[in-house]
């Protein structure tokens, strides 16, 4: 391994492992100063954090103008800092668990802030990294988590002629296309790109944002460069990858990613919401005017960003307006589209009294298939049915019990927790948290989880604070129960459909004669207006699980829906 890399800095967790210093540097060492052996015992212990960073001297040191990033020797002290603060955090909890250091303990947020620092400081992919660890629980603790949670990328405004060249070969009529530009002030700095207010030759208030020279290529080398990592961790501690599957956490990341390295992708994201949004009342998604890979320019979000805004100004009425057509466009894309804001925190939702809120930046975007969709509805549903073993059986379902597994055990944390958070009204609940808790209790019960519930998780956190800060008192689990009418009747209407027919008829025929008594049974109780859904994930589940009343009505509306009120789209 050390031939392959030139510098290189690397943490480790666990007994006699050593511990990092804050500029990357191995202070004190394991007791063989093998890390190889070093990381096959952490991976007995079921639980490891290991960074590499592999760099050159051309890739680290080259000019990047206009974009600030630290770069050589900063670049890797940085690097350093961060990795040896979050392995440390790792060093003083409790093998396994999600405990924090001691309540009080000093060292542990001086440890976090300075992650933070640090992570802000290395750019954009760094920074979503940090964002993505502070809904991993399972990895590190609540004093990290907390300091996490505030990571934003952001940098200072860098002068407007960085950009003029960017915007000269990507947009060569942009004289002729805007009235007005305002070069002065930045209406936004972030390390990817900064955003400018422009005035149309119409007269329609928009923005240009413009991509940082020379970023994505640094953006895409952060990416390689942790693709070897995964190759480490997955090569040296097999029992861990297995339990978190360090490869497919980080691809989920890469795709979010890719659309805020090519703007075009970003506005098609733009295009597509704004068919999904046109449902909902009270919100809007910005326009695309233009786009190129390094420049978009789009409409005005008129406001003030949800987290600066005063409710005083909003009638109550407008108020849980906003906030139920929020929560149920993202409910939409999570279950319905599975296509989702996956950064909708209050700087990206724009509010203003008697107008539409309106939803920006969508350079971050989450995609899930269908399967995994209609798992989270489940899940869901668990919690807000107040009902922790099917909330358990869901969860594992939607990834797999490892060869070291405790089902049962994970069942009972779940009993523990779910009471605490049923019928609970935002301003007490933090359903985004919920499943960063749920995702910890499975992984300390050996219990592999979809690497795309981080992401979502994020995304909920997120949504959950923005509504939080304009209507505290608005309850998500009545919000989501409303909103399951709607969906699972999309759902259903998506399952009669000609496709979904054919592919149903094909495993008939594929199947057996028992797949047929099943098909008798359901269109004998369509046909008596008498549906009720059971879902068994295991052999134990066959014993406990019964139907709610909750299941019964939602999905018998949505068949009445599917049957008598939209446009005929079955065989």
């Amino acid at each position: 391994m050390s031939g392959a890399f030139n510098t290189f800095t690397m943490g480790l967790v666990g007994a006699g492992c050593g511990q990092v210093s804050g500029t990357g540097r191995m202070v004190s060492g394991g007791t063989d100063g093998s890390a190889g052996d070093c990381l096959r015992r952490l991976d007995t212990r079921g639980g490891v954090f290991l960074l590499l960073h592999r760099s050159t001297n051309a890739d680290v040191d080259s000019a990047l103008p206009g974009s600030r990033l630290p770069r050589g020797g900063d670049r890797r002290r940085l690097l350093g800092a961060a990795v040896g603060n979050i392995v440390g955090d790792a060093v003083a909890r409790p093998s396994g668990t999600g405990d924090s250091p001691a309540p009080g303990d000093d060292r542990g947020r001086r440890r976090a802030r300075a992650a933070r620092s640090a992570l802000e400081g290395l750019g954009p992919f760094y920074v979503k990294m940090g964002q993505m660890l502070s809904t991993r629980p399972d990895m590190v603790s609540e004093i990290m988590i907390d300091e996490l949670e505030k990571l934003h990328d952001s940098v200072t405004t860098t002068p407007f002629s960085d950009f003029a060249g960017t915007l000269d070969h990507e947009l060569p009529g942009w004289r002729g296309l805007f009235r007005s530009i305002d070069t002065d002030k930045a209406l936004g700095s972030a390390s990817l790109a900064q955003v400018y207010r422009v005035t149309m030759h119409d007269g329609t208030p928009a923005v240009v944002k413009i991509q940082r020279p020379l970023i994505k290529s640094v953006v895409l080398r952060d990416m390689k460069q942790m693709r070897r990592v995964a190759r480490v961790v997955r090569r040296l501690t097999p029992r861990f990858n297995e339990l978190i599957d360090v490869d497919a956490m980080l691809e989920v990341i890469f795709n979010g990613m890719r659309p805020e390295l090519d703007f075009t992708l970003e506005a098609q994201n733009m295009v597509d919401a704004r068919k999904v949004v046109k449902e909902f009342k009270h919100l809007t998604v910005p326009k695309v005017i233009e786009a190129t890979p390094k420049v978009l320019v789009q409409t005005f979000a008129s406001g003030t960003s949800i987290g600066d805004a005063d409710p005083r100004e909003f009638s109550g009425k407008q108020r849980k307006k906003i906030g139920k057509d929020l929560l149920g466009f993202m409910y939409r894309g999570y279950f319905t589209e599975n296509v989702f804001h996956a950064d909708p925190h209050p700087g990206n939702i724009f509010v203003h009294p008697g107008a539409k809120a309106t939803v920006i930046d969508w350079g971050m975007v989450g995609r899930i298939d269908r399967s995994l969709g209609m798992t989270l509805v489940l899940i869901l549903l668990g919690i807000a049915q107040n009902d922790a073993p099917a909330t358990a059986r869901s969860w594992t379902g939607m990834g797999h019990a490892t060869s070291r597994a405790n089902l049962n055990g994970f069942a009972g944390d779940l009993s523990m927790l779910i009471p605490k958070i049923h019928s609970a009204s935002l301003e007490d609940l933090d359903f985004g948290v919920t499943l960063s808790k749920i995702l910890m209790y499975a992984t300390r019960r050996g219990v592999h989880t979809s690497p795309h519930v981080s992401l979502l998780a994020k995304s909920f956190a997120n949504v959950e604070g923005s509504v939080r800060n304009l209507t505290p008192e608005l309850s998500m689990v009545d919000v989501f129960e409303d909103a399951m009418v709607e969906i699972i009747g999309d759902l259903v209407s998506d399952f009669v459909s000609k496709k979904q027919a054919a592919r149903f008829v094909m495993d008939l025929m594929l199947g057996s004669s028992i797949a047929l008594d099943h098909v008798r049974t359901i269109l004998h109780d369509v046909n008596n207006r008498d549906i009720t859904l059971r879902v068994d994930l295991s052999e134990e589940s066959k014993q406990k699980s019964k139907s709610t009343k909750l299941g019964q009505f939602t999905l018998g509306v949505a068949v009445a829906l599917a049957l008598s009120r939209r446009k005929p789209r079955c065989l």
